[in-house]
């Protein structure tokens, strides 16, 4: 095109002409090309200042796209990865709206807005769809994504809203196209949600074939609603002691094992020369660990009832001085509970140091230091309570008529004067004794004891903890009865020699690596019967190398004449226990109520969540025991049971697991769970241990009911247990991967003594929890702890809550300060009292409370110095209640470590001296 020239006469307008025309082109006033000059320079400058003014907003757009992106490919990944695993294609979707909307933001768009929208709009639905209204489950499904939408929405002032010539066709097709996408994307997977899908984790166990069509809605295995009539065929409720029933389940395994004689007649045998001794009762005192060896745990002192308990106040405190050394740092875990007998408090610390408190100021009266050394420490510092004893021969003013005994952490049986503390000479050597003896090699840690003595008709009995996982030729699980005031062995209960009464013969040890009886026993006097739960052999995941005396009588119920030490009967609860569920609960005996009386019966908890209900002459249970098919393979099918007893009683455990249960903090932690979830092995309870992939144990070894155990009301008919709900997520590990790891057993004086089953082809890789290592929190969603009431005729449940607020956990350890009922992990057991009460601590949110026994309604609370893994006790002085509580804290339960016995009481009455 030919160019255009202008040129100025002194009085004329510019005129501008073609090059090579001679016509003047029409004049063009000089304004106008100077008006366009000055509107492009202008417009140059607004547009630098307004890029200078909105640099903050490109640059938020910008990161906060970016961001989404990043969260769009990691969510994303991980959702194809979990479709190929079989799982939910929410984080595909998820994944892919977050990209394009974080494109779209960078640029920066306003359609990145609306496709995040849309987004948050299909989480919405797909989380209320997957859990409905559970608040904590919705916690990693809507938490993040709201924060998100948040910074979303603070983008649009800075994106603003740009003229209508500025939008460019393309953007607003790719925009488009960008929301068509993700809603046709959602469609489907809301098709898929609908339709039901084949890829379940544990819809089949292995081995079996789906029905072609759905069976109906069945219960398995229905609960009976009505109480001990409910027993099996051609059984009764008072069936002579001794006698079968006629049709008993799992002969050998299931059903309880009794001698040729009945029990009556074991009864007798015991002989005038050691006959029933009498009991103290609960009330003013609190003489024993339970309350009493029936282990009610229940107190018929009701001055603190539902009206006055929201008054109680602290009354006062008294602290032992036994804190870690540098030494027992990390290992502390007291779990103490005291006894009350008379004016005085009894109790030992966590290193075994026997002291003596005024019950109505807290004063130390004396106390009694055993030396214990931080090397015998075995899992923990722990030392459950004393025993308390009245020799009825003695002078009541003779030096130990009234004594004190405990049983400590490296293996000693000790003697003291109630009234001064000092060592009992005529029992044992200088008040000890040596249980040691017999046990053959060990070191310090591996045999220990933590549990109070049980002492019936004048013996004492005890158990001992062997360090699980340690090897196969461990010290031997025998149980001992001692003569309560002398200290001499009257019997000792070895399963595999059931001949051996008393001391191996010279040269020879008590059978190694048998099952040991590490909890708390329960005692009839007027039978004369000890009973023993029993845990697993010293090889908990593997047992392809046990004998045939330990597979009979591991995980069971045992009882035993306590003057004897001969069998009566037992019970097993597990066959060939290769999941840690060894018998942690202390048993109760109750009269139980049946037609036209009652039954003499003991209440046996279990780790797996059953409860049982058996006579406690016979081990008959008073309810069917059923076997029920359980998966079956791992490293070892040729000996699991293929068939597991189930009680029709009651049973704490929940619903198996499933994908929708995972947890977290975000969806990314969650969708990680998911995945770990598919990758591992899981047929639901009684799942195999494995070795080529993870298995999820659940409930996991500290499901179910523990060491705390029940409370029993009588006169209410309630039974109530608290209740951990936990998985773990295990694998074994060859002896290789082992040796990587330097797993060394504890007899070796370096590397890590963290299960290595060191005579078993496999070490184990425990889990416990299913905790992410990064934030710490649990795989599976809360609650993980509960308390239950529940009838006790039935067995059905009066209500159930959770257990423990959030106020002090969160994630990477940092407490949350929520005070929301969760539901925590717990260990401690419950106090119930005639005043309508449960006091509970054993949650890790370092609370004390009372519960309504009616409704489960809190009443009251009070914060502890430190955690609360211990059992509250009750008891009156000079006509004013007490409740008494050790805050010890726990180690494995991450709560504070501390030395404080608490009291509380209602406010004094200033003219009686009284309570009000």
């Amino acid at each position: 095109m030919p160019d255009r020239h202008c040129s100025r006469d002194n009085d004329s307008p510019y005129r501008c002409v073609k090059e090579g025309s001679e016509k003047l082109a029409p004049l063009v006033p000089m304004a106008f090309w100077q008006s366009q000059e000055n509107a492009a320079m202008t417009s140059t400058r607004n547009t630098s200042e307004s890029r200078r003014a909105r640099g903050w907003s490109y640059w938020y757009c910008a990161g906060l796209g970016a961001l989404l992106v990043l969260l769009g490919v990691v969510l994303g990944a991980g959702g194809a990865w979990l479709i190929a695993l079989g799982g939910s294609w929410y984080y595909l979707v998820g994944g892919i709206g977050l990209v394009v909307s974080g494109i779209l933001l960078i640029r920066p768009s306003m359609a990145g807005v609306g496709v995040y929208l849309a987004t948050y709009v299909f989480t919405i639905i797909w989380a209320f769809w997957e859990v409905g209204t559970d608040w904590w489950a919705q916690v990693p499904r809507l938490v993040a994504p709201t924060v998100i939408l948040i910074l979303v929405l603070l983008a649009i002032p800075a994106i603003g809203r740009p003229r209508r010539a500025e939008v460019r066709p393309g953007r607003r097709t790719a925009a488009a196209a960008a929301v068509a996408l993700l809603f046709l994307t959602g469609a489907g997977v809301a098709y898929h949600m609908a339709v039901p899908s084949s890829a379940v984790a544990q819809a089949t166990p292995p081995g079996e074939e789906a029905p072609a069509e759905p069976a109906p809605e069945t219960d398995p295995a229905p609960a009976p609603k009505t109480g001990p009539a409910a027993v099996p065929e051609g059984a009764s409720p008072t069936t002579p002691p001794g006698e079968q029933p006629s049709a008993p389940p799992r002969p050998g395994e299931t059903a309880p094992t009794a001698p040729a004689q009945p029990s009556a007649t074991q009864a007798e045998a015991a002989g005038p020369s050691r006959p029933p001794m009498p009991q103290m009762e609960v009330g003013a005192d609190w003489p024993a660990y339970g309350g009493t060896y029936f282990a009610h745990r229940y107190s018929p002192l009701d001055q603190i009832d539902r009206n006055n308990v929201s008054e109680l106040q602290r009354v006062w405190t008294y602290r032992t001085g036994d804190m870690p050394s540098e030494a027992a740092e990390g290992e502390y875990a007291p779990e103490t509970t005291p006894v009350k007998v008379g004016n005085y408090l009894y109790l030992c610390s966590a290193m075994n140091i026997l002291i003596s408190v005024h019950a109505g100021t807290g004063k130390e009266q004396w106390r009694y230091d055993p030396q214990v050394h931080a090397d015998a420490i075995p899992y923990s510092a722990s030392c459950r309570g004393v025993a308390y004893f009245e020799n009825p021969a003695a002078d009541p003013d003779s030096p130990c008529a009234r004594r004190v005994m405990e049983a400590t952490i490296d293996a000693r049986l000790i003697a003291v004067d109630a009234d001064t503390g000092q060592p009992c000479p005529d029992f044992g050597f200088n008040g000890q004794v040596n249980l040691r003896e017999g046990i053959g090699e060990t070191v310090p840690g591996w045999y220990a004891v933590t549990a109070p003595p049980t002492i019936v008709r004048g013996v004492a009995v005890v158990g001992a903890q062997v360090n699980d996982g340690q090897a196969e030729d461990a010290p031997s699980g025998v149980v001992r009865g001692y003569d309560a005031v002398t200290g001499e062995l009257v019997w000792a209960w070895d399963m595999c020699k059931p001949d051996l009464r008393g001391e191996p013969p010279e040269g020879e040890v008590y059978t190694r690596g048998t099952p040991n009886m590490w909890t708390t026993t329960a005692a009839d006097e007027e039978l004369g019967y000890v009973y023993l739960p029993t845990g697993n052999s010293a090889v908990d995941y593997y047992g392809g190398n046990r004998a045939d005396c330990e597979n009979e009588y591991s995980t069971a119920l045992v009882a035993i004449d306590a003057t004897t030490g001969e069998e009566v009967w037992h019970f097993q609860s597990v066959h060939y226990d290769v999941w840690d569920y060894d018998l942690g609960s202390q048993p109760t005996l109750i009269d139980f109520p049946a037609e036209g009386g009652s039954v003499p019966a003991i209440i046996l908890p279990s780790k797996q969540g059953d409860i049982y209900i058996l006579d406690r002459r016979t081990g008959e249970s008073l309810f069917p025991v059923e076997e029920r098919p359980v998966p079956t393979g791992g490293v070892e099918p040729e000996n699991l049971s293929d068939t597991q007893p189930f009680s029709a009683y009651h049973t704490l455990a929940k619903d198996p697991l499933e994908e929708r249960d995972m947890w977290g903090i975000s969806p990314l932690d969650q969708l990680w769970c998911r995945i770990q979830f598919h990758r591992a092995t899981y047929d639901g309870i009684y799942t195999p241990p494995t070795l080529e992939t993870h298995f999820i144990q659940y409930p996991g070894y500290n499901g179910g009911s523990d060491w705390g155990s029940v409370a029993v009301d009588m006169e209410r008919g309630i039974l109530v247990a608290n209740y951990n709900d936990m998985p773990n997520f295990n694998r074994l590990l060859t002896r290789e991967e082992a040796d990587e790891r330097d797993l060394t057993p504890i007899y070796v004086p370096h590397g890590e003594h963290d299960n290595p089953q060191v005579g078993a082809p496999y070490a184990i890789d425990v889990n416990a929890g299913w905790r992410l290592g990064f934030t710490g929190l649990m795989c599976k969603q809360p609650p993980y702890g509960g308390i239950r009431a529940i009838d006790l005729e039935t067995g059905e449940t009066i209500w159930d809550h959770p257990l423990g607020e959030a106020r002090a956990n969160g994630p990477f350890g940092i407490p949350s300060m929520l005070p929301i009922r969760i539901g925590t992990p717990n260990n401690g057991g419950p106090l119930i009292t005639a005043g309508g009460l449960i006091f509970i601590a054993a949650a890790t949110d370092n609370l004390i409370r009372a519960i309504d026994i009616d409704t489960g309604e809190v009443l009251w609370e009070d914060e502890l110095p430190a955690g609360g893994q211990a059992t509250p006790i009750t008891f009156e002085v000079q006509g004013r209640q007490y409740i008494v509580f050790m805050a010890g804290g726990h180690h494995f339960m991450e709560t504070p470590i501390g030395d404080y016995v608490l009291a509380w009481a209602l406010p004094m009455d200033d003219e009686n001296g009284t309570s009000q």
